[in-house]
């Protein structure tokens, strides 16, 4: 049998083990069954990482987003970096804003070079901005997009960013993993990027060595790197199924990392992690909380119940976050009841607390006209009350919160569907309005409130969440004018605004506050993470036996 407790001083675990005779002889023969490693596939280096993805990298164009985020913040850049301490130096050393907010002066490090040895200055700023903006209609959710009118150079180390308008957030969205980070010009495509390029050397700690579809990409440290040469000379993704092929691939030394990824899963589930600190091989480090993880409801499904507040409402107060976040997630994250956790900026404000009740969600349904008809499934006008929700078929613990909706929805007299398809494809329903709910997340501590704000207006993203909602066009308004407003008191105020209408309408209906989980080597120094959830900064880190 195998006990467990949690060390109440921090996040790592620890296990008691009493071991079977037939446990151990069952282990030993699953393990001796998976040892067989394909030809040509990485093994686990002494001076290097492997880590664990669901996903293969796809295509690392910076400027465009079909890429691993994690693998792309290796390889690029950007001209400022966002810190815990707000926004910082990166490729700019400094910068100034003039008076009216509408140019910004970036003065470039002078020791920097892409992958490829072409120099970066400010003539490749101004040809990577360009490309971007000759797509701004796939970057539309970044306001930004809509506000750069020209990219002068100065000299060759000095470039101007010309807006037309003051944009408080520039530098926060200059700041993203992608699109506005930097490709050497040699790989663009008839001087473009649009429609593909032809490598992939950016300026980052890390060079994009080899890549076989759908199997692994290796990764080598950048030794001209003007940060310095990371001390991790190797990094390896490989693709494998989230669960229990992870588990194994750890196990046996095939990988010796996992993370959480971009969809906001990770690869193992806690009893998973538990096990591999047990042996004293491994760590788990959690960051704090980044992101909210969130039910989004389409309030533009004319043909469907999820078009009505009550609705949405009754659904929110249907489910019982704390058994969520004690039970299946193990208290890993915690509750969340609003769109933002209070300490994110702007974020601190009063709302309506809809805390689990299910007394209150069957009253809802009920002035709304959802009456019990056959089998307990309430009805309206000859319409059943039944949903489809759409989760991550990676994540195992979305699936686990989608089956424990499911049966809680049904006490008030809700159908619910699950349906579990990949990552891209729930993307796919979002940017389209083809779903009635799905599992989603918050940009991050680092990019919101203003990323997912902005996403409320973009059709890639939560346009089809809000433009059903009653007060869309004001909503719609006060986010055009909080992007531009330099007066503090309004900027929050407008934010309040914004917040509150989002809230009343219960289209995102906050889950749980979720952190980035990294389970690596017990040797491995420098274990921090940055205010993303997308990206770690494998360069700090120390690999020791």
């Amino acid at each position: 049998m195998i006990l467990f407790y949690k060390d109440v001083k921090g996040e790592k675990y620890v296990m008691k083990k009493k071991w079977t005779l037939s446990l151990l002889v069952a282990v030993t023969m699953i393990l001796a069954a998976c040892s067989g490693k394909t030809e040509g596939e990485p093994g686990a280096a002494k001076d290097g990482l492997i880590y664990a993805t669901a996903k293969d990298i796809n295509d690392m164009n910076p400027h465009i987003y079909t890429g691993s985020m994690a693998a792309q913040g290796k390889v690029y850049e950007s001209l400022v970096e966002n810190t815990e301490d707000g926004i910082k130096p990166l490729l700019a050393e400094s910068w100034e804003i003039s008076g009216d907010g509408k140019v910004y002066t970036f003065h470039l490090r002078k020791d920097v070079t892409f992958h490829d040895g072409t120099p970066f200055n400010a003539e490749a700023v101004k040809e990577n901005i360009e490309a971007v903006q000759h797509n701004r209609e796939k970057h539309s959710w970044i306001k930004l997009s809509t506000k750069v009118e020209e990219v002068r150079v100065k000299d060759e180390h000095t470039v101007e960013l010309a807006l037309s308008e003051a944009y408080y957030p520039t530098l926060t969205e200059l700041s993203m993993t992608r699109p506005y980070v930097f490709l050497s010009p040699n790989d663009f495509k008839n001087g473009e990027t649009k429609d593909g390029v032809s490598g992939y050397h950016g300026t980052g700690p890390y060079i994009l060595e080899e890549h076989q579809v759908d199997e692994f990409a290796r990764f080598k440290a950048n030794e001209d790197y003007w940060g310095g040469v990371p001390s991790i000379k190797e990094i390896t993704a490989k693709v494998l199924p989230a669960g229990e092929t992870t588990f194994l691939a750890l196990q046996k030394g095939e990988i010796n990392f996992a993370f959480t990824d971009d969809r906001g899963a990770d690869s193992l589930n806690v009893e998973a992690m538990q096990q591999l600190v047990g042996t004293g091989d491994y760590q788990v480090e959690r960051s704090q909380p980044m992101n909210t993880k969130m039910i989004v409801a389409n309030s533009s499904k004319r043909d469907s119940p999820v078009k009505e507040t009550a609705v949405r409402e009754a659904i929110w107060y249907a489910i019982d976050r704390k058994t969520i976040s004690e039970k299946i997630l193990d208290g890993t994250e915690t509750e969340a009841h609003t769109l933002f956790s209070a300490n994110v900026l702007y974020a601190d404000i009063e709302l309506k607390k809809r805390s689990f009740d299910e007394d209150r969600a069957i009253e809802l349904l009920e002035e709304a006209g959802w009456k019990t008809g056959d089998g307990g499934i309430r009805e309206k006008d000859g319409q059943p009350l039944a949903m489809k929700l759409y989760y991550d078929s990676n994540s195992p613990s979305q699936k686990t919160e989608a089956e424990f909706i499911q049966s809680s929805l049904k006490k008030i007299g809700v159908q619910l569907e699950i349906l579990g398809e990949e990552s891209t494809s729930i993307a796919g329903r979002r940017s389209t309005g083809d779903y009635e709910l799905l599992f989603n997340q918050t940009w991050g501590l680092a990019y919101d409130p203003v990323s997912t704000i902005a996403a409320f207006t973009s059709d890639a993203s939560y346009l089809h969440t809000t433009k059903g909602i009653r007060q869309a066009d004001e909503l719609y308004q006060k986010i055009e004018d909080v992007m531009v407003e330099t007066d503090e008191g309004k900027r929050k105020s407008l934010y309040k605004d914004i917040l509150s209408i989002v809230h009343e309408e219960a289209v995102f209906i906050p889950i749980s506050n979720g952190r980035m989980t990294v389970v690596a080597p017990e040797g491995l120094k420098g274990l921090t993470f940055k205010q993303t959830q997308f990206e770690l900064p494998f360069e700090q880190m120390e690999l020791h036996e």
